[in-house]
């Protein structure tokens, strides 16, 4: 075993390069040792360090400094390269210990055609030198493999990482400049829109996160603010906000008005989101045809002559089982993360987490966690590290240590208390959540239906589990489906009610009425989905909230993308003046315009969602004609004499005496009719989340598609008798 130890380094030098994902101290130890070893060499090259420098300033690196960076991406590939000569030895004494052989006996084993191979036999004959020759290169070649693969990887990485943050700051600036339009609309000063904007970032996405750097260079470093704005130019990986930027720093230099400005860039950024949804809408339109021709058809057509001539030729089971357990899933795999990095930005359109709109601890409408003002509960209590406010370790005179160490274990509880306490409201902020009880339940299931499991032939085996997995798979995602499909609905229909609720609350403000007896009267007029939380909204108010606490608990009861901004915008405003007409009318024509686009969206998309739909079912049928009709026609065909097919376990098909059948061997007619059930169930579910991705911008809108194309799986082969 002693010759292996040098290998058992490698290997655990390559899982020590993991450990700092899960554990802190890990991680301070590579840093220490990265720092060490190259953190003098990564700052001699100033060009070098300013271009890496700007790669992480681009994609957002926050909580490291390049020096971090660089020195621990030169360990990385110290270490992998390393680690790699030394495997590299190893696999090349591997492949030399396997290929000892002999030549004859390899050219014995193999067709004629393919003699030309057994010339790999004689590496094993290699005298000394050349061994060693070999060696050396094996390893030489696969550690610096290894080394330059790994330093690539970690900048290629923040490239990639600042490509998708540029189709987040793109989609995400038409409304953070809306934002800053209503705000100076409303009499506000610039500095403080830009501060306002800052303490909103976690509501208006990527934009505002780009642009509150200039504001933190603002604040902290007394940067004035044409040269912020002009660094954010320089630093941004997004071209939009790069002449944005340069654009408000020329008006802030003559001294024009920024309210203008922002009205024509307001205005600008309307039109263009008209045109980049039709554009968008035209590139999903090309994804779908382009599924259906390339996924749906072509393994169709690919499967079909594979079947014909397994059965009549000769045996293609393997190179199948390649095509429907491995081709099919990656590509489709491959298409919805192509897909999904192109589209990114482009629609206008939002997805928010689930997390964020089920923790009611998520940050509020000014950046900031508030303390609940809902009766019962304690609101977000601070948390601690290690005992003390601070985490830098516990203080033995601390009386408060362990109140505090018992708060730190109530707010981890939370999720959990939250969970027993109101489990449907639970499930429907979290749809997720329902995972915790439908998994056991279907692998209960499985248990009770599917086991003991008889034994025979691989093929006899798998066929009794694979219905019930089929069935169970459909069970879990039907019950995650219905909580997602729930709360989306929802929040759609509070959605479509917020332009008419920013509008009437407009009407009635510029008629005169407070700020206050705007909302008690917006309050009693019929907003639909809206209706009740502004009920709750206006007792607030007569119970003594103010009006910015009211709207805040608005907000954290709807949890909605669209109305967290449209309450970011009304308190803010509320603060800058009483008169907040014309910001509300801005709020509205960009929560209209926001709507509109996402309907239009949908109409246009269902066309091809039912393509897909139309797809899947010739799929569907093509799989149940051969299971019915060929295979039969091949069983009667293939027993001489009589017209009847084989028993009904399958079997194999013996030849034929005369015609096309003289080449039907032994073939497993029962193998390849389970193949068609697995190749049509996996089929369902890439067709289905390809159906959620194109058709409402996210696989997880894909989970109800699979459920309905896997019922109808199910339902045709339990009809024609294969499961």
């Amino acid at each position: 075993m002693i010759e292996y130890l040098p290998l058992a380094a490698a290997v655990a030098a390559c899982l020590a390069l993991a450990l700092p994902l899960v554990d802190e101290r890990a991680d301070l130890l590579v840093t220490r040792a990265a720092l060490l070893a190259f953190g003098d060499y990564v700052g001699e090259d100033e060009s070098r360090r300013r271009a890496q420098r700007d790669r992480m300033r681009a994609a957002h690196v926050a909580g490291t400094t390049h020096r971090v960076y660089a020195s621990r991406t030169l360990l990385y590939a110290a270490v992998l390269g390393v680690a790699g000569s030394v495997i590299g030895v190893y696999g090349a004494a591997g492949l030399l210990a396997a290929l000892d052989v002999g030549e004859a006996a390899i050219r014995a084993a193999l067709p004629p055609q393919l003699g030309f191979v057994a010339v790999v036999a004689r590496l094993a004959d290699l005298g000394l030198g050349r061994l060693f020759l070999l060696l050396a290169t094996v390893s030489a070649t696969v550690g610096s493999g290894l080394a330059i693969g790994a330093y690539l990887a970690r900048w290629e990485l923040l490239d990639q990482r600042a490509h998708a943050r540029a189709a987040e700051i793109d989609a995400t600036l038409p409304r953070t400049v809306a934002f800053m339009y209503a705000l100076s609309r409303s009499g506000m000063a610039f500095p403080r829109v830009m501060d306002t904007l800052a303490e909103n970032e976690a509501v208006y996405g990527e934009a505002a996160t780009e642009l509150s750097v200039a504001v933190r260079d603002m604040n902290a470093f007394g940067t004035d603010a044409l040269t912020a704005l002009q660094r954010i130019a320089r630093r941004t990986p997004s071209d939009d906000v790069a002449d944005f930027a340069e654009n408000l720093a020329s008006v802030l230099g003559t001294g024009q008005p920024v309210s203008t400005f922002l009205n024509e860039q307001y205005e600008r950024y309307q039109q263009e989101a008209e045109a980049k949804q039709e554009q968008y809408l035209e590139l999903l339109s090309t994804f779908a045809e382009a599924y259906v021709t390339a996924l749906v058809a072509g393994p169709l057509f690919f499967i079909t002559i594979l079947v014909v001539i397994g059965l009549v030729l000769e045996d293609t089971l393997p190179l199948l089982r390649v095509v429907v357990y491995v081709g099919v899933p990656l590509a489709t795999f491959g298409f919805v993360v192509y897909v999904d990095s192109v589209t990114q930005g482009v629609g206008g359109t939002e997805t928010v987490a689930e997390s964020s709109l089920a923790d009611p601890n998520t940050p509020s409408v000014d950046g900031v966690r508030h303390a609940s003002d809902e009766p019962g509960d304690r609101g977000a209590s601070p948390r601690f590290d290690g005992g003390t406010a601070t985490g830098g370790g516990s203080d033995p005179a601390d009386r408060w240590a362990e109140s505090r160490e018992r708060l730190r274990i109530y707010d981890s509880l939370r999720r959990a208390r939250g969970l027993i306490e109101s489990p449907v409201e639970t499930v429907l902020a979290s749809p997720r959540t329902v995972l915790l009880v439908a998994l056991p339940a279907a692998v209960v299931g499985l248990l009770v239906f599917a086991f003991p499991i008889t034994l025979g032939t691989p093929v006899e085996m798998v066929d009794q589990i694979d219905g019930p997995v089929v069935t169970a798979t459909a069970f879990v995602l039907a019950t995650y489906a219905v909580a997602y499909e729930f709360r989306k609905r929802r929040v759609r229909r509070i959605e479509s009610a917020v332009p008419d609720f920013l509008d009437r609350f407009a009407s009635v403000n510029e008629a005169g009425t407070s700020v206050i007896g705007s909302v008690r009267r917006v309050a009693d007029s019929n907003l639909e989905a809206l209706t009740a939380d502004l009920g709750r909204t206006r007792r607030d108010i007569e119970w003594g909230a103010d009006v910015s606490t009211a709207l805040r608990r608005l907000e954290r009861r709807v949890r909605s993308p669209m109305m967290s901004r449209a309450v970011a915008l009304v308190t803010n405003a509320v603060r800058a003046s009483g008169d907040i007409g014309p910001v509300l009318r801005i709020a509205a024509d960009e929560s209209r315009a926001t709507w509109a686009l996402r309907r239009e969206r949908r109409q246009v998309m269902l066309t091809y969602l039912i393509v897909i739909y139309i797809s899947f079912l010739v799929f569907l049928g093509i799989i149940a004609a051969l299971s019915v009709s060929f295979i039969p026609a091949i069983e009667a065909a293939g027993v001489p004499g009589t017209g009847g097919g084989l028993p009904e376990t399958g079997g194999s098909v013996p030849s034929a005496p005369g015609g096309i059948t003289d080449g039907i061997g032994d073939i497993d007619v029962a193998a390849y009719e389970q193949l068609f059930f697995h190749a049509a169930s996996i089929q369902a579910i890439c067709s289905g989340l390809v159906a959620g991705q194109l058709g409402e911008g996210s696989v997880r809108d894909g989970a109800k598609h699979v459920v309905v194309l896997l019922s109808l799986t199910l339902v045709a082969f339990v009809a024609i008798g294969l499961v």
